[in-house]
């Protein structure tokens, strides 16, 4: 597990966590975005003018082989050798492809992540999941590897708009649907539209809550055999979401993680409701506010068996069979369970009819 550190003071800290770990050179890799953004902030940082930084597109869209690719060449034409040293500075896109380039060049050199992002702050930076998108599928390619330190400032969040905010915060619901009701309640009271800015004080203890629930589940389970699934609620149909978006079909325009993940809840849920006992009101309460937040997802019927293939392709499955992360009530976990072609289909239909 990597030594996660909340701070307010990310310079300081930032400098004892790389003066920790021994390296020869220091490589920073950002996207286009946090490096106007968030690079500044890091400035006055001992030896960054001796660093490297190797800058890639930002979004989703470019978390490739290609741009993979990019960032092995910029390590090496920078000299980089397996005591070399990585700082992923952005977002989930930057974090999960930055620790693959990390864990793979040279067969694996450290790397510190600093998530600038809330959804990189409460999923993406911490775990160990690593990877790029393959062949029109979400994380097709990649490895566990942790991060040698997280360091996690909500100063950055400051730089974030409102639908990056959305989508970092669909993680926390998920957290809080496997964790228990007194957060989850607190999650769906807290003002998403219009944070003021003492709500926004208040995000930081929501976000340390809600690393604490995942960290506390990762360690139990660090390579996904069991109890880790319970992370992947939402996911089976929200990566098919975010997969059937990033193809273009009818005209949908690919979408942030966190977006897709909220759509993939409200399905889930109403699938814990007819398969696990999961509470109507509750699911409600969630469904509403999803609602509110994410607005709709315009997906026809026949976009079902593009759906459908898609969750196929999931890697929680087994020999083809689909497999949901599911609830029987707030932190009452079903994991592994299934669901029929027609049942998959009633889920669909009631998330374009809404609840």
């Amino acid at each position: 597990m990597p030594h996660v550190i909340h701070t307010t003071d990310i310079t300081s800290q930032l400098a004892q966590a790389i003066a920790s770990i021994g390296h020869d050179r220091l490589f920073i890799l950002c996207d286009e975005t946090t490096r106007r953004l968030c690079l500044p902030r890091i400035a006055s940082l001992p030896g960054l003018d001796q660093a490297t930084c190797i800058t890639i597109p930002p979004t989703d869209t470019h978390k490739t082989l290609d741009t993979l690719a990019h960032v092995w060449e910029g390590l090496q034409a920078g000299g980089a050798t397996r005591h070399s040293l990585l700082v992923n500075l952005g977002g989930g896109m930057v974090t999960d492809l930055g620790g693959f380039a990390a864990s793979t060049f040279k067969r694996g050199i450290p790397y510190i992540n600093v998530p600038t992002t809330l959804l990189a702050m409460v999923d993406a930076s911490v775990g160990g999941k690593t990877g790029i998108n393959f062949n029109g599928l979400k994380n097709e390619i990649g490895v566990f590897s942790d991060p040698r330190v997280v360091l996690l400032d909500t100063q950055f969040l400051r730089t974030l708009d409102h639908e990056g905010l959305c989508s970092g915060y669909a993680e926390m619901l998920k957290h809080g649907l496997i964790s228990d009701a007194a957060h989850l309640r607190e999650l769906l009271a807290w003002p998403l539209d219009d944070p003021t800015p003492q709500a926004l004080e208040a995000l930081g203890a929501l976000v340390r809550e809600s690393v604490a629930v995942k960290e506390r589940i990762v360690e139990q389970d660090p390579h996904e055999q069991g109890l880790r699934k319970a992370l992947n609620l939402g996911h089976t149909v929200g990566h098919a979401f975010e997969s059937l978006a990033l193809g273009g079909a009818h005209g949908l325009r690919p979408m942030l993680h966190g977006h897709a993940v909220a759509h993939g809840l409200v399905c889930e849920l109403y699938l814990s409701c007819v398969k696990t006992g999961f509470p109507t009101a509750v699911m409600r309460q969630v469904v509403q506010f999803v609602r509110g937040h994410y607005g709709h997802l315009p997906i026809t019927c026949d976009d079902y068996p593009a759906l459908i293939a898609l969750m196929r392709h999931d890697k929680k499955n087994t020999a083809g069979t689909i497999n949901f992360t599911l609830l029987a009530g707030v932190g009452d976990l079903r994991l592994n369970q299934t669901a029929s072609e027609e049942e998959i289909k009633e889920m669909l239909d009631f998330f374009r009819e809404g609840a």
